[in-house]
């Protein structure tokens, strides 16, 4: 029993081994891959007028008996039958095609990486939009650094500057830089307890100097103007260097203040621009909301005169990342399969 225990071990620090360096190969064949090629996607369109009558022809599939099913095929038909002729006649007016609203999302990190993928989405949108569509983002950002989501902001920007009414939504979270791109949008709703707000800047970093002057460690920070360097991690940093840094983020602060006044003039800035972040009703209340509503309910609405188009580029993987995907899932596998031998082979006391 010892033997198999023993070996049983054995045998899973070294599969773990030479995955870990597997993982690890593919890692750096990745990045080098990904150095030499950049990275190609496509865009994916697809019609959410379709899905949401889907969804509902299969509800009443199941719901309804086979008399009542019958009925409302009938008259769905009608309906079809209906707008088609609706259709036809708008068109020998000259009236133009039904409106369209595309929907967006946007996840953000602190980098706000997900700005790649938006300008390409914006970019294709742009190329069929007219005034009379709309486009919808469904933004969830808790923020991060400026220069990430004020280049995200811009994209946004070019939304408005083509005059394409732009609505974004907030379900879960839209702070800092996430309400900086909010701010961009004609009309900005939220679900009642999303979280909204904290117009405010802050920085952070720590400082090892009196650990590396303890152990007789010297730091050598040349630099050629003034401000060059303010703050550091291992240098001595002085109040003059402290002054300098707290004056930068002010700026910056009184930047992000004057962006959300220019695009929601009806806001108090000095109100809500304290760092603060408040849930959707009381962001209401300030001004920093339009509407308390869900994008599944904006979205299922505007469905009934809109047609509607989920819009997504999607990024396209090399071998490398092919591999590496197959590699973590190879990984993962063994792992539990080892745990699993291990169990089979350990006695009873030590199985938890």
């Amino acid at each position: 029993m010892e033997f198999l225990i023993e070996y049983g071990l054995f045998l899973a620090k070294s599969v773990t081994v030479l995955m870990s360096i597997l993982v690890v190969i593919v890692v750096i064949l990745g990045s080098a891959q990904r150095q030499k090629d950049p990275d190609v996607g496509h865009i994916e369109v697809k019609n959410l007028n379709d899905s949401l009558e889907g969804i509902t022809h299969s509800l009443k599939s199941i719901v309804l008996n086979p008399e009542l099913l019958k009925k409302d095929a009938k008259e769905e038909k009608k309906k079809e039958k209906e707008k088609h002729k609706t259709q036809k006649k708008d068109l020998k007016q000259g009236e133009g095609p039904k409106p369209r609203m595309f929907v967006l999302d946007f996840v953000g990190d602190v980098q706000a990486s997900e700005v790649v993928n938006l300008r390409e989405e914006i970019t294709a949108i742009l190329s069929v939009a007219e005034e009379q569509d709309e486009v919808l983002v469904r933004l969830e950002s808790p923020g991060g650094v400026v220069h990430g989501y004020g280049l995200a902001a811009s994209q946004l920007q070019r939304i408005r500057n083509k005059s394409v009414p732009l609505t974004v939504a907030v379900d879960k979270v839209a702070a800092s830089g996430g309400y900086m791109m909010a701010c961009i949008a004609n009309k900005i709703i939220a679900a009642p307890f999303s979280l909204l707000g904290s117009i405010g800047v802050v920085a952070q970093i720590p400082n090892f100097h009196r650990i590396l002057k303890k152990n007789d460690i010297d730091v050598e920070i040349l630099t050629a103007g003034e401000y060059k360097r303010t703050l550091t991690l291992f240098g001595e940093n002085t109040d003059k260097a402290r002054e300098k840094f707290v004056d930068d983020l002010e700026d910056v602060h009184e930047l992000f203040k004057d962006f959300v006044s220019d695009n929601r003039p009806q806001v108090d800035i000095e109100k809500v621009a304290t760092g603060e972040a408040w849930f959707g009703k009381r962001a209401l209340e300030r001004d920093l909301v339009d509407e308390l509503k869900t994008s599944d309910e904006y979205i299922v609405d505007s469905c009934a005169d809109r047609d509607v188009f989920l819009v997504k580029y999607v990024v396209h993987k090399n071998k490398i990342d092919k591999l590496f995907e197959r590699v973590t899932r190879l990984w993962v596998g063994s792992t539990l399969s080892r745990q699993t031998m291990l169990q089979q082979t350990l006695p009873n006391q030590f199985i938890q």
